[in-house]
């Protein structure tokens, strides 16, 4: 049976805002272990689903894909519910807090 990941999509360093941050991620689990080209050196197998990857909206919409192909699937890590601290730009010079 062919196994899949899920996993969060994760942000890029050069991304500041936070789109996309609750999607959902499938990739193919390699069928065989990549080995070195003869002539350049370069690795690779001859496993075409290692190039397929799949966004998804949702957990529960990767889930379902998986299911509905007959995918083992494993889910590995899990998107953080970041909170955002809200605070003024004068909020940077005040001093501390007298009781």
């Amino acid at each position: 049976m062919v196994e899949a990941r899920i996993h969060p999509r994760v942000k890029s360093s050069m991304q500041s805002g936070r789109a996309n941050e609750g999607a959902w991620i499938l990739e193919y689990e390699p069928a065989e272990a990549k080995s070195p080209d003869p002539l350049t050196g370069w690795a690779g197998s001859g496993d075409t689903r290692d190039q397929i990857r799949l966004g998804f909206p949702t957990l529960d919409a990767a889930k379902a894909y998986a299911t509905r192909n007959g995918l083992a699937f494993h889910v590995s890590g899990v998107a953080s519910g970041r909170t955002l601290k809200l605070q003024t730009y004068a909020d940077n010079f005040k001093g501390p807090d007298i009781a």
